[in-house]
């Protein structure tokens, strides 16, 4: 499977994508590419790293709603709702921003950061799109009565609470597991991409009920999660992961699915997993991740990006 970017009729640029397909026994039932193929699960993991809250008792000892459950599982878009909400979630646990050690960035909607730079907004940790997740991470600690202070270095019991999390769901024992710095500054792991598609098979009780619910939460407004999400009620669960990753549960099916288009393009790989999940009975589509229009600096339109290819089964 590859996604392709042709302007005007010419072929100019490639992209391969590695995809697993599992079911709910553990039994690889499609593929393309190398579905072992390991890399990092990027925020993909999320849900996963977020299971102790509900594991340890971490939402009852604090209340938690399931709009902070799926913040803890998101990649937001930083809209202002989002951000209010997160303010909230710390609020709850007792914790301020100041506790956050994700560092702020450029919202991942177009439309957000244009916004805020319009009105002069200065963009603070809480408003990076992985602060449900750590504000999740500082409910643990306080949880557990482990230091909130550091709570992301990758020794420190929160994170390693999280990789055990990550081996039980996936199946590979935590030496196999290759640990790393994320870019929000968590520790990120990876794996093959089959174990990460079982993983998704198992997706179930809060966490699962809360993305559901909530896929305005879980991304946001004209992102790819959030669209598939809509436009399939209860049908599916959509989590992206940075450098190229996606993650989906489709529940009817009971099949997780993991890709990862090689070279890392994250407009691929939303197209990719639209395009399976397609093929694997999940239709339609939102038109927007059907094919990409290619434009200039004028808005016209010189090219297009498309799925090529299919799974085999």
């Amino acid at each position: 499977m590859f996604v392709e970017l042709y302007r005007g009729a010419v072929l100019e640029s490639r992209h391969r994508v590695h995809v697993a397909v599992v079911d709910a026994h553990g039994r690889l039932v499609a593929q393309a590419g190398d579905p072992a193929y390991t890399t990092f699960w990027r925020s993909a993991a999320k849900p996963f790293q977020a299971w102790p809250l509900v594991e340890d008792g971490v939402v009852g000892r604090f209340g938690l709603r399931r709009q902070e459950l799926a913040l803890a599982c998101a990649s937001h878009s930083s809209e202002p709702a989002q951000v209010a909400l997160v303010r909230e979630f710390l609020q709850r646990i007792g914790c301020s921003e100041r506790d956050l050690m994700c560092g702020p960035h450029r919202p991942l909607s177009d439309a957000v950061a244009k916004d805020y730079e319009k009105r002069g907004v200065r963009l603070t940790a809480v408003y990076s799109n992985c602060s449900g997740k750590h504000t999740g991470m500082l409910a643990l600690a306080k949880h557990h009565g482990w230091p909130t202070e550091f709570y992301a270095r990758i020794e420190h019991p929160v994170q390693q609470r999280c990789l055990e999390s990550i081996s039980a769901y996936t199946d590979v024992p935590v030496k196999e597991i290759a640990v790393a710095v994320d870019g929000c500054g968590v520790a990120c792991f990876a794996l093959p991409l089959s174990n990460m598609a079982l993983a998704y098979t198992r997706l179930e009780g809060p966490i699962l009920e809360a993305m559901m619910l909530h896929p305005e939460l879980v991304a946001g407004e004209g992102r790819p999660c959030t669209e598939m999400m809509r436009a399939h009620p209860g049908r599916v669960v959509a989590k992206v992961g940075a450098e190229g990753i996606y993650s989906a549960l489709l529940t009817r099916e009971e099949l997780g699915v993991t890709l990862k288009v090689e070279d890392g393009h994250s407009l691929a790989s939303a197209l990719a997993i639209a395009a399976v999940l397609a093929e694997l009975g999940l239709k339609p589509q939102p038109e927007s991740l059907l094919t990409r229009p290619i434009t200039n600096s004028r808005g016209e339109t010189v090219g297009e990006m498309r799925v090529i290819g299919g799974l085999l089964r």
